[in-house]
């Protein structure tokens, strides 16, 4: 067998080799003699030349001029294809024209911003002035109620109105209360002129206090009603009551879960917790000696857990276990406080989760070693600065440790101690109530699962206590969150919010020195409106608005992806609301930009940034001006990104509303559904429109109250007039079926301003691709988040060449979260399509299938006035697959009868040969074309291992890490800290058993865990890692990670070139030659000989990032910089210290009292 060459190789100095490769490499054998002399003669011509040229000894067995001419005559044809049923050169001519009249200005970015933070304050300011009403009223309210411990009062009940007996009447706190479905409030029905009270299950509905409450806050309805009048944009708003019971508006009816149980209590609720106290450091110390076995380490640990519950993201905490002697749950965290946030929350959990006890209670070590943690992090500046707390959990005290108190605490008592005594033994009560009242905290004694909650929650009324009696009214804004206890559907309580919330005292002067705390009040702003003032348009193709907390959480980001897929429910990640700015824009390496906007500064900075689109599978490099500002009055900073080129500029051209109105409603052209062009939620009137009908009814004046952005609307009816001939040109090809070639579905125009026209070539019978361009389509239309993918990726290749590629095929198991797109930002619509399909995954995977079998040609569509040069749209074509094949297997094979005298190599070439492979592959390398069909849309490293890894180590392509610290990964059954394996079959029916007795005796006990409306809770993305082995095979539960995944990007500098690949026996030849005028490639492989054994696919898998388990400790310990919520309240002079809390008084069931220390103890043994 003769030598073959290669050809065109970009690394110039490692052209001539004279040394023979390895097994794989790319490159020529030794080359000697006449034939090298006179290669050396003509290195210019090399290095003149886009591709790179070299002759070898021997013969090319695939003669790279065919191919070249394949390639010309390919990329002619399908040029010509996509120009002509898109129309491009046309639209092109209309924008070129009218180029005289425009005017084209740089986007001022400090400015902008300054703008959007103006509109978002003003906004969120209404919220507060609302909460403000509502928190004056209710303090006049209770100021001239006199409490009457025999009032009769009814009140409408949500649980129980409209409903009736077996008899028909009226369920007692029920009766008639109207409700109407209501566009503005999700579409639930509610009753717009009343509220309603929501009470637990396990709180009685006609307690004197709670009968007190409801007739007291009767007041609110006024307000509620005047608020919403005022402020036609307010939610609901509600006031939640120390005493439990939940007071909302507008009235619904309020839905129980299946067992017709509403465990939803307000008081566990973040904007109750946040509003009612101070910051605070916690630390939590437990009793693990064996006197804590069976129920009592139960009720401990749910103890614990409850804790944690009420703690947020500027709390501080730790955990500490003792008996013998004292160890941290989290050993990492030994002799530090770390930040509350959900992550180290339900870290905590699952550690708590596996204590066991053991040995003699020792608690004055734990003592020492708590007040050495908590004085050290106030000497250091670190933690909350504000409250501090010891919460002991223990069922005896034994020891004198009135030393460790005078040592550490007295006498300024500035750590508050509280204590819960656990279980039915009230021997050492005495003691535990004296640590508690010795250091201005509260004692309780839990001896059932039923009191936990409502004990926990007195260390919140003592905390709140100096700001009660100092009388300052601190407004919170919580972190984001998703709700559910409103909506009926998952969809509707996947979308992100945020609370604006205000403590609600007793202005009684004989409760002064008690500090009575009677409530929150607060109301909830959709995170997706806010960002509505953040308007698309304004940032050009890749540009965005962000919004972040002042810990440096995202509030809202485009790239946030809260929602990941477990089978086929939609679900919230552990972490979904405690993902940093860091994490999400990670090219910024030093945190710069995040330290900036965390201190509330204003400024800029500028970074090189790689982004992926098309659910990470392509990679662009973009040049981000980031511009940042404080909101007044919250805890947030807004960020704007433009983008360097097309975020640049934006051009202004006028026309009369008549010109621009007619060419508006034609029946090709749509708008940006989620944009505003004109704002249809203030009045109830405009709900229903649909923001092109608002816009036509707001320019022909029949609704002139209408509040429209002008800009927007100038804009789009300037894109309407020049596109308009659009619409004739497309009709007049599909009017000539004898002319139209098969496989041409749709051609579509998208501009700046949001708006889209499309011409549907063929039926929907007849289409491939019968999803493209419909509203299930989110990635190729217009959203609140993005351009269409098809938009984004024109704007960033040369204008006049069309680019094609296949929408996204292959999934990613590691990626599960990217498979669908769940970003932060998705309609109540759109959830509620895809909840209604299984949370995405068949209709999904249908529509995979379709896509697989589609292509897409598009280009970007220009303007340019003097020498600035800005986007004016994209416009493109789609087709099927098929239609692109006919025309390359057409091509790619020469006839029998070509004279081959002077081709050196195999002649007749032909594709279709067995002995040859040829593939049509885009920019980033991925597959369009191939005989085998179930290669198209895959990446080409899969289908040929040796063939991609010669193109990369020849720097034809090049692999771009990206990463992603949103994750979701499998979790190994072993790497599951302190999980019982399942050995054997025995050992998993223990399991079950054990878990059906633990959840079926908790659930007749835990009346008052957090319900559906708690957020945590609710995500259900926490359950104790033993019960996760009895619902998934192993290695299915996930679990937030961070991984890096490959990108792969071609460089067109190489415009053809060719290899040997020494494959053992065999050698594999190839050829590979750009695709003028786009951004394809085609390859011709020899096909007979195997490279697998030696070369392995490449696959864009991700993969996870493991950390060594020091750098994991440290990443855990450390603590970025945040900055503090500006108010805190620890003190007060005029405290009542002695009210210290006493034994607890809650009553239970009788068949509890006696069922569950028995179960609990024959759990314990498990």
């Amino acid at each position: 067998m003769s030598d073959l060459g290669q050809w065109g190789r970009r690394e110039t100095p490692h052209l001539f080799h004279t040394a023979e490769m390895d097994v794989g490499e790319a490159g020529p054998r030794h080359i000697s003699g006449p034939r090298r002399g006179m290669l050396m003669m003509f290195p210019w011509i090399i290095l003149c030349c886009s591709s790179l040229w070299l002759v070898v000894d021997g013969q090319m067995k695939i003669s790279p001029e065919t191919v070249q001419k394949w390639a010309e005559s390919f990329g002619k044809e399908i040029a010509a294809l996509s120009t002509k049923y898109s129309g491009a050169k046309l639209l092109q001519k209309k924008y070129k024209d009218v180029e005289g009249v425009l005017k084209i200005e740089e986007v001022d970015g400090e400015e902008l911003v300054k703008k959007f933070a103006e509109e978002m304050e003003e906004m969120l300011g209404r919220k507060m002035k609302s909460v403000k009403r509502l928190a004056e009223a209710a303090e006049d309210a209770d100021l001239y109620h006199e409490y009457n411990d025999t009032l009769e009062f009814e009140y409408y009940n949500s649980m129980l109105v409209n409903m009736v007996d077996e008899d028909g009447n009226s369920l007692p706190l029920g009766g008639e209360f109207p409700l109407e479905a209501n566009e503005h409030f999700s579409k639930l029905p509610v009753n717009t002129q009343q509220s309603n009270i929501q009470v637990p299950t396990n709180v009685y509905n006609r307690d004197p206090d709670i009968l007190n409450g409801a007739y007291m806050s009767e007041a609110l309805n006024d307000v509620f009603i005047d608020n919403f009048q005022k402020d036609p944009t307010l939610t609901w708003q509600y006031f939640g009551s120390s005493t439990g019971f939940f007071r909302l508006y507008p009235g619904i009816q309020w839905i129980p879960d299946e067992n017709g149980v509403v465990t939803f209590d307000c008081r566990n609720r973040n904007w109750y917790i946040q509003a009612a106290t101070s910051p605070k450091d916690v630390v939590i110390v437990v009793d693990v000696s064996g006197s804590m076995k069976g129920l009592r380490l139960t009720i401990a640990k749910h103890t614990i857990n409850t804790i944690l519950d009420t703690l947020g993201e500027n709390d501080f905490v730790n955990i500490i276990a003792y008996s013998d002697y004292v160890r941290y749950v989290e050993p990492c965290f030994k002799g530090t406080l770390v930040q509350a946030d959900l992550d180290n929350r339900e870290h905590f959990k699952l550690l708590i989760d596996e204590l066991h006890v053991k040995g003699e209670g020792k608690v004055k070590n734990a003592m020492k070693e708590s007040f050495k943690i908590l004085n050290e992090a106030a000497a250091l500046g670190q933690g909350s600065l504000c409250n501090q707390a010891i919460m002991l959990i223990t069922d005896g005290a034994m020891e004198d440790f009135q030393d460790v108190f005078e040592e550490f605490n007295w006498p300024e008592r500035r750590v508050r101690v509280f204590t819960y005594l656990i279980g039915r033994e009230m021997t050492f009560a005495e003691n535990v109530k004296w640590i508690a009242c010795n250091n201005k905290g509260y004692y309780t004694h839990v001896s059932t699962l039923a009191d936990v909650q409502e004990n926990v929650m007195e260390y919140l009324h003592v905390l709140s206590r100096p700001m009660v009696i100092n009388h300052d009214h601190d407004i919170i804004w919580t972190e984001a969150y998703m709700d559910s206890v409103l909506f009926n559907s998952q969809a509707q309580s996947l979308l992100l919010m945020t609370s604006v919330a205000m403590p609600v005292f007793s202005k009684k002067k004989e409760t002064l020195s008690h500090g009575i705390l009677l409530g929150v009040v607060g109301t909830d702003v959709a995170l997706r409106e806010l960002m509505r003032l953040a308007p698309r348009y304004k940032l050009g193709v890749h540009g965005y608005a962000y919004l972040i907390t002042n810990n440096g959480y995202i509030l809202s980001h485009p790239d946030l992806r809260p929602l990941y897929k477990e089978g086929k429910k939609l679900k919230p990640k552990p972490n979904y609301n405690s993902v940093d700015l860091s994490e999400v824009e990670w090219e910024d390496m030093e945190e710069m930009l995040r330290t900036a906007m965390v201190k509330g500064e204003t400024g800029t900075l500028s970074l090189d940034v790689r982004t992926s689109v098309d659910k990470g599978k392509r990679v662009m490099f973009l040049k981000n001006d980031y511009f940042y500002t404080s909101i007044n009055e919250t805890p947030f900073s807004l960020g704007i990104v433009l983008t360097r080129g097309n975020g640049q500029y934006i051009f202004i051209g006028n026309v009369s509303v008549e010109e621009g109105l007619h060419d508006l409603i034609a029946p090709d052209l749509t708008i940006a559904s989620e944009w505003t062009y004109c704002e249809t939620d203030i009045d109830p009137a405009h709900r229903k429109l649909s923001q092109l009908q608002a816009v036509v009814r707001y320019l022909t004046g029949k609704e002139p109250d209408l509040d429209c952005d002008v800009q927007l609307l100038q804009q789009t009816l300037f894109d309407a007039v020049v596109t308009a001939p659009m619409e004739a040109y497309w009709t007049a090809l599909m009017l000539n079926p004898a002319g139209m070639d098969e496989g041409m579905e749709t051609a579509f125009l998208g501009t700046r301003s949001g708006l889209m026209r499309f011409q549907r070539y063929s039926g929907i019978e007849k289409r491939v691709g019968k999803s493209f361009l419909t509203s299930t389509d989110k990635e190729n239309m217009f959203t609140l988040d993005h351009f269409p993918l098809w938009y984004r990726r024109a704007a960033e290749y040369p204008a006049e060449q069309f680019l094609y590629y296949m929408p996204r095929q292959d999934t990613r198991d590691m990626f599960r979260d990217y498979d669908a797109d769940y970003s932060a930002t998705l309609s109540t619509e759109e959830m509620e399509r895809r909840a209604e399909e299984g949370g995405g995954v068949q209709g999904e995977e249908e529509e995979e299938e379709e896509a697989g079998r589609i292509v897409i040609a598009t280009t970007a569509i220009t303007v340019t006035v003097g020498k600035k040069t800005a986007i004016a749209g994209a416009i493109g074509v789609q087709m099927t697959l098929e239609a692109m094949e006919s025309r390359f297997w057409a091509i790619a094979s020469q006839p029998n009868n070509t004279d081959c005298s002077a081709v050196e190599g195999v002649c007749p070439l032909r594709c279709d040969s067995l002995d040859m492979e040829c593939y049509v592959i885009d920019n980033n390398g991925f597959v369009l074309i191939s005989k085998q069909r179930a290669d198209a849309g895959r990446f080409f490293g899969e289908v040929d291992g040796s063939v991609m890894t010669t193109l990369i180590r020849m720097g034809m392509f090049k692999r771009v890490s990206l990463f992603d610290y949103q994750a979701m990964c499998k979790m190994s059954v072993h790497s599951i800290s302190g999980a019982r394996p399942l050995l054997s079959s025995f050992y998993g029916l223990a399991a079950a058993f054990k878990w059906f007795l633990s959840n079926f005796f908790l659930f007749l006990l835990e009346f008052n865990i957090c319900g559906f409306w708690h957020t945590e809770h609710f995500a259900d993305a926490k359950p104790s890692t033993r019960t996760s082995f009895i619902h998934k095979k192993k290695g299915d539960i996930l679990q937030p990670c961070d991984t890096e995944y490959p990108s792969f990007v071609y460089e067109p500098s190489v415009k053809e070139t060719n290899s040997i690949i020494k494959c053992g026996r065999c050698q594999k030849t190839f050829v590979v030659q750009q695709i003028p005028e786009s951004n394809l490639l085609m390859l011709v492989v020899q096909a007979d000989c195997d490279c697998s054994r030696q070369h392995s696919p490449i696959t864009m898998e991700p993969k996870e990032v493991k950390y060594i388990s020091s750098v994991k400790c440290e990443r855990m310990r450390s603590q970025k910089i945040r900055r503090r919520p500006e108010s805190c309240h620890a003190y007060h002079p005029q405290e009542n210290a002695n009210d210290c809390g006493g034994a607890s008084a809650t009553s239970f069931s009788a068949f509890l009292v006696l069922f569950c220390p028995p179960i609990a103890t024959f759990l314990s043994l498990w």
